[in-house]
């Protein structure tokens, strides 16, 4: 007798060690007759990465860093694991066939991984929200040629992508992304200048990464999702607006021509929107709390303010002036925040590193993927001079 069951979707994390493939491996965890995982993707954590795979028992795990290979080797042998390092490496598992793609390597690292998953006309779940700020215009293409769906994990973005009705996209005015006004929501820029790297991944709401940590601290995410969505979702910049939320149960509101607003509402908990992608076009269960918003009593918002978070309106700006803006805004942030976590600059130093960058760098078309790493590498070399630069006249003063 046949069984009706159907078969198990096929899987692949890119990033799995990271806090979006942690909580992406809890869920295939949760149902393990529904998924058959093709390949795992981590960088350094190799005990964790090792746990994984046998646990998963995936076909493929890979380190990408190549001075890790022997130790990731040792770890998982006799399991039957396929085991591979280095760059060529991580392409090649983003090659293999699954039917579904995590994409979730941090920085402008997931970029080449993530178009090699497009290429293959899969749901690629995006995690990553640089691939579309460095490269959206080419991913976008990509996808719509090779017929791939892009399925946004942000919490921002996949909240929007619930309740926005594409087949209704004149009827829509914008759509607003919500920010938790991360842990100096209410600190004045006297006191933020002195802000440590421990304060600022100190995130009152999420469990996060410390880049992105940090990127929540000073706004720089929301500017990054800000020109994400205008990938998307395909909206202008006058279409795109931020609310600071602080209780983080809004995530995203699509706004009608006909008064209606309609928004997703669920708990702090990146879970939530990654079963939406790895169950779609279908709900799974997930272990997410369930909103009680009784208990909650309150829910508030106000407006961003530009002046003690100036990251939103540089990124907007490099929205606005399109071309290789973006890109040079991911690189320089990247960079800058990097250099936060190693105590080399200040907090407010972030965002100013940035604009600096940007005003050095004349702006510029992006045609091909090799110009994306070009500009990119040239971005960075502008803001390690910069850094360099403030911190010789501070070691002056």
């Amino acid at each position: 007798m046949k069984s009706n069951a159907a078969p198990p979707r096929r899987v692949t994390v890119l990033g799995s060690t990271g806090s979006i493939g942690v909580n992406t491996a809890d869920l295939l965890a949760g149902d393990r007759d529904a998924y058959a995982v093709e390949a795992l993707v981590g960088h350094r954590n190799i005990e964790r990465l090792a746990a994984q795979a046998k646990d998963l028992k995936a076909k493929f795990a890979v380190t990408a860093d190549e001075s890790q290979y022997r130790a990731l080797k040792d770890a998982l042998s006799g399991s039957g694991i396929e085991v591979a390092a280095g760059a060529e490496a991580v392409l090649e598992a983003a090659r293999r066939p699954a039917d579904w793609v995590m994409a979730a390597i941090v920085g402008a690292a997931g970029l080449a991984p993530t178009l090699e998953a497009v290429r293959r006309g899969v749901h690629v779940a995006l995690a990553n929200k640089e691939v579309m700020v460095c490269a959206g215009d080419l991913v976008t293409a990509e996808a719509k040629k090779h017929g791939a769906t892009m399925l946004p994990v942000d919490s921002e973005h996949n909240a929007i992508f619930q309740v926005f009705n594409d087949s209704q996209r004149k009827a829509i005015e914008k759509i607003v992304l919500t920010a938790s006004g991360g842990p100096f929501r209410k600190t004045s820029i006297e006191e933020m200048a002195s802000k440590t790297p421990a304060q600022a991944v100190a995130h009152p709401n999420w469990s996060m990464g410390a880049k992105i940590s940090v990127d929540s601290a000073t706004m720089m995410n929301k500017g990054l999702e800000v020109i994400e969505a205008h990938h998307l979702f395909a909206l202008g910049s006058d279409q795109l607006d931020v609310v600071v939320h602080p209780q983080s149960v809004i995530h995203g509101l699509v706004y009608y021509t006909d008064g209606s607003v309609l928004a997703q509402l669920g708990s702090p908990d990146m879970r939530t929107p990654i079963a939406n992608t790895l169950g779609w076009p279908n709900r799974i269960p997930a272990p997410s709390a369930r909103l009680d918003l009784g208990k909650i009593a309150q829910l508030t918002f106000e407006a961003p303010d530009p002046i003690r978070f100036p990251a939103l309106r540089i990124a907007r700006e490099a929205l606005i002036a399109g071309g290789g803006a973006p890109t040079v805004l991911n690189a320089a942030n990247e960079i800058a925040v990097a250099a936060f976590l190693d105590h080399r600059i200040g907090f407010l130093d972030i965002a100013a590193t940035v604009e600096r960058t940007l005003e050095r760098l004349p702006n510029r078309q992006i045609a091909t993927l090799e110009d994306v790493y070009a500009l990119d590498d040239e971005a960075r070399v502008t803001a390690r001079s910069l850094i360099g630069e403030e911190t010789r006249h501070a070691a002056r003063a």
